[in-house]
């Protein structure tokens, strides 16, 4: 599933900045927001790529710190 961001104007002129939606492409991402405000015009859409957070350290992230701390004058 991927997550979907929309800027969009409704029927009665309100910007909605920012709607998040998630959904299988972007055509699924559009029908779901039609339901929701119907009439609504797109302005601009983006797909919101998840950033994958690790856990912990590895040997090579600790070396990379301690590269970065030899380098500081």
């Amino acid at each position: 599933m991927n997550k979907y961001s929309f800027r969009i104007r409704t029927r009665s002129g309100g910007l909605v900045d920012n709607l998040q939606v998630q959904a299988r492409d972007l055509a699924e991402a559009e029908g779901k927001i039609n339901q929701i405000y119907r009439n609504c015009e797109i302005l601009e859409c983006q797909e919101i790529t998840p950033t994958l957070k690790k856990e912990g350290l590895d040997l090579d992230d600790v070396l990379a710190l301690i590269n970065k701390q030899s380098e500081k004058p």
